[in-house]
């Protein structure tokens, strides 16, 4: 064979391999970039299943955890743009979006009861509660030590979801509630999933700072949660 063919053989080699992995950037998406799909088409569909039920009675403890859950969510929002800004890393992107739906389907609730909504701002890093004002604060300065410590504060986050939402799931009987917090608590559960992947290629690992650690390894062994829990 002579060197021309062998030349030609590697341009047709190079212009395929190179188109291959083009195609599977476009056709092959991470778990994470899926997940702001897979709730966004929760949420929609929630919001759909809810607007039929009556409206009830709200307890002070029911009404304080929506507008603890509002701001909440709005600081993984919040906490995960900053960190992409800082990592320049796609699963704080792609959580965040996630977050967003997150946030937006409270406020939804925080609506269709006539709650006043604590997010008087949309701004990143603005919060009417103090607490979630000083955790912003405390947890972007931790997650911009590394990319490790900043992956920690992802799984951080949601442990305290998780942990607030399996809380204020039993102080409610109200089905639309009820609903919405389940949909809030698979997500929290699979941005955790996705959190502890990114620590392990890293070298990493998660420690629980609000759940037991036995609930936390339950959750990593369990697999990406798809449509509404019942």
């Amino acid at each position: 064979m002579n060197k021309k063919i062998l030349f030609i053989i590697l341009i047709v080699v190079v212009i395929t391999s190179a188109a291959t992995y083009a195609i599977l950037q476009k056709t092959t998406p991470e778990t994470e970039q899926n997940i702001n799909q897979v709730d966004a088409s929760d949420y929609i569909s929630a919001h759909q299943e809810i607007s039929t039920l009556p409206l009830e009675n709200l307890t002070i403890k029911e009404k304080e955890a929506l507008l603890i859950m509002r701001e909440e969510e709005k600081l993984a929002r919040d906490v995960y743009l900053t960190l992409y800004d800082k990592w320049g890393v796609n699963i704080f992107r792609n959580i965040a979006s996630s977050e967003q739906t997150h946030t937006d389907s409270v406020r939804y609730l925080i609506e269709r009861y006539d709650l006043t909504d604590p997010v008087t701002n949309e701004s990143i890093g603005i919060f009417t509660n103090q607490t979630f004002q000083d955790l912003y604060t405390s947890l972007v300065k931790q997650g911009e030590q590394s990319l490790v410590e900043a992956l920690k504060v992802g799984a951080t986050i949601e442990d305290l979801d998780i942990k607030d939402l399996q809380e204020f799931i039993k102080e409610t009987d109200n089905e639309d509630i009820i609903t919405i917090y389940e949909n809030l608590l698979r997500g929290s559960r699979n941005h955790m999933r996705s959190f502890d992947k990114q620590l392990s290629k890293n070298g990493a690992s998660y420690t629980a700072q609000y759940l037991e650690q036995a609930e936390i390894n339950e959750i990593l062994a369990g697999s990406q949660e798809k449509g509404q829990n019942k």
